[in-house]
């Protein structure tokens, strides 16, 4: 993710704001909430190339505070 851009983006609309683009490991999904304060984040290669799994990256985010439905 773009951290600045959505971070950005996400001080300035009232609305949601979704990451989307550049996951790669599981701290990018961690930094583009905390850091880039997005409501949600989009990835679909690491999913599609069986990198991770939707448990492991709703797992690990919990493991760091993040609230996530398990």
């Amino acid at each position: 993710f773009d951290i600045p851009v959505t971070a950005a983006i996400s001080d300035a609309v009232g609305i949601p704001v979704v990451a989307s683009g550049g996951v790669g490991t599981l701290e990018h999904f961690y930094d583009g909430l905390t850091k880039g304060k997005a409501d949600a984040c989009l990835a679909a290669s690491v999913f599609h190339y069986g990198e991770f799994t939707v448990k492991e990256v709703k797992e690990y985010l919990r493991r760091r505070g993040i609230p996530v439905r398990l």
